[in-house]
Formats: C-alpha cells, sequence, structure tokens
C-alpha cells in the first residue's frame, strides 16, 4: 500500500513536471516579451476605453435625438396658438357684440389668411390639382365623372386639399376625375 501511495505521488510530481517546462531565454528576448506584454495589456485597456466611450455617446445621441424629436414642432405649434388666439377672439367678439355675418367672416378670412402664411413659412403648401392631369403621387382619385370636354384623367373638383412640405407629399388632394363618355 505503501508503495502505491509512492508511486501516485511520483506520478503526481512526473504530471506537474511534465505541465511546466523551464524555458531559458536571454534577458534581452525576456525584456522584450515583458514589453510586448504591457502593450498588449495597454492596448486591451485603451479598446475597452474607447468600447465605452462609443456607448456612452450613442445613448448620449439617441437621448438628444428623442428630445429633438418631442420638441421638433415647436415653434409650428407656437404659431398656431397664435392662430388659435385670433379664432377665440373672433368668436367672442362675434358672440358679444353679435356682429353682421359679413365682419365675422372677414375676420375668419385673415385668420385664414395668417394661417396659411404661416404654414408657407414653415415649408408647406397647396397641390396645384384643380384642371390638371392625374398624378397618383399627388392626388387622390375618389370618384370619376363623365366628361366629353376635358381630356380622360383631368381633375375636375378638389374634394379635399393636398399639401406638400419641403417638395415632400405631406397629404395628397382628394380630387373627382374626368373620364370620356362612353357612346
Amino acid at each position: 500500500m505503501e508503495e502505491a501511495k509512492n508511486n501516485k505521488a511520483s506520478e503526481h510530481k512526473n504530471h506537474n513536471h511534465q505541465e511546466e517546462k523551464l524555458v531559458t531565454l536571454k534577458e534581452s528576448e525576456y525584456l522584450g516579451l515583458l514589453g510586448e506584454a504591457k502593450l498588449s495589456k495597454d492596448s486591451q485597456d485603451k479598446m475597452l476605453r474607447n468600447q465605452a466611450d462609443f456607448e456612452n455617446t450613442r445613448k448620449r445621441i439617441d437621448r438628444e435625438k428623442q428630445e429633438f424629436v418631442k420638441f421638433a414642432n415647436e415653434g409650428l405649434i407656437l404659431d398656431l396658438l397664435n392662430v388659435l388666439d385670433d379664432l377665440e377672439r373672433s368668436v367672442n367678439l362675434a358672440e358679444t357684440s353679435k356682429e353682421d355675418l359679413p365682419a365675422f367672416l372677414k375676420g375668419v378670412e385673415m385668420i385664414l389668411a395668417h394661417l396659411y402664411e404661416m404654414l408657407k413659412e414653415h415649408g408647406v403648401k397647396p397641390i396645384e390639382a384643380e384642371n390638371k392631369i392625374f398624378d397618383p403621387h399627388y392626388h387622390e382619385a375618389l370618384m370619376q365623372a363623365e366628361n366629353k370636354d376635358l381630356p380622360e384623367h383631368t381633375i375636375v373638383e378638389v374634394l379635399q386639399k393636398g399639401y406638400l412640405i419641403h417638395e415632400r407629399v405631406l397629404r395628397t388632394a382628394k380630387v373627382k376625375v374626368s373620364k370620356k363618355t362612353e357612346g
């Protein structure tokens, strides 16, 4: 039994000895390896710091983007509040002074003109449609009307105005389009 114990201890000693080998290096090679190891560690640390900086920058940009989207229409809303104030004043004036209809109508027309001007300042303009040839990029045909005097697919009536914002379609114009009479 003692002999088996000694054999195991000897095997264990040999096993450890086999795992660790003694390597002889010149001092300059050893110092070079130490330098490379330090450089590798420094590079890894720098990479981890850059990765963390990148992640922090991405998160900051996401937050700023969300803030921008949240308040992007602030200027437009402020302008709309001015129009709302004008409408409220017109309604109050009509209710209190029992103004005649033409004066009230004139006030509403002025507010409408103000609203159109404000939209124009924000890059919004109406899509020209009446008497134009139907274009599915700008118009949505809701109805057709027979008309022998107009070329086919001519817009004969605008049912709802369409608008562009900075030359991009914001809302298509809802239109009635001509078709040739049969017979």
